[in-house]
């Protein structure tokens, strides 16, 4: 079996105004080094917000434990440092060993692709190397890497979102519906080139995503959502499960 990437035991998430409100709450889950997650549920049942507190952008209100075991790195007591305020450490961790790519994209529109490309490793003060040629021919955008994203399609901007979450190598890819603005046939072919590229790169990928035959097809280990009423109804509670 291999290593435990992420161990997350009775974590929650409050979004509460008054007495109405929205709470996420995470009983137990394990992700495996290497593993290909879908996180799965409809709209706004709390996906991205566990993404965000994955990529350790979002303090969690409550945790029993939240461990974080990157396969290149050091083990860290996620709850430890929140609460100890460590947040340089924090965005460390964040910076060398998880990559993250949101469904808009997220790229700066007065960079270059290659310079978008390059940001995480610039950021890491990694020494120029052949990487950024290399994972911009796997995803088809190689010839795309001096121009501004605004004159990409929308297909090619994500694939330039994928290659600049994973130009540093990181252990760990975060995906927040990546291709939800995509049409079917675009979005699944860059997913079959994406999903390839991290099985090389022996990455974890955990995705969020709104298409669940996709999913399915892919085989990936699904943490699914159960949601519902609780405290009189005022707040809507919504868990992930295996």
């Amino acid at each position: 079996m291999t290593a435990i990437v992420y161990s997350l035991n009775n974590v929650v998430k409050e979004r509460i105004v008054g007495n109405v409100g929205f709470r996420l709450v995470i009983p137990s889950i394990q992700i495996h080094a290497e593993e290909n997650i879908a996180l799965v549920g409809h709209s706004g049942c709390g996906k991205s917000t566990l993404l965000d507190l994955l990529a350790l952008i979002l303090r969690p209100d409550r945790t029993a434990r939240f461990e974080l075991n990157p396969v290149d790195g050091k083990p860290s007591d996620i709850d430890h440092l929140w609460q100890r305020r460590k947040q340089d450490q924090l965005a460390q961790i964040r910076k060398q060993h998880i990559g993250y790519v949101l469904q808009s994209g997220g790229l700066l529109p007065y960079l270059t692709v290659r310079e978008n490309i390059e940001l995480p490793r610039r950021l890491l003060n990694l020494a120029k190397d052949d990487s950024i040629d290399a994972i911009s021919r796997v995803l088809g955008i190689n010839r795309q890497l001096d121009k501004l994203p605004g004159l990409l399609s929308a297909g090619e901007r994500q694939r330039v979102s994928f290659a600049r979450a994973l130009s540093h190598r990181p252990s760990i890819l975060l995906a927040d519906e990546p291709t939800a603005a995509l049409d079917p046939i675009t979005a699944r072919k860059i997913m079959a080139v994406v999903m390839e590229l991290i099985r090389g790169l022996k990455i974890t990928l955990i995705t969020a995503s709104h298409d669940w035959a996709h999913v399915y097809k892919m085989d990936l280990r699904t943490l699914r959502q159960e949601g519902g009423a609780v405290d009189n109804g005022r707040i809507y509670q919504s868990t992930f499960h295996d």
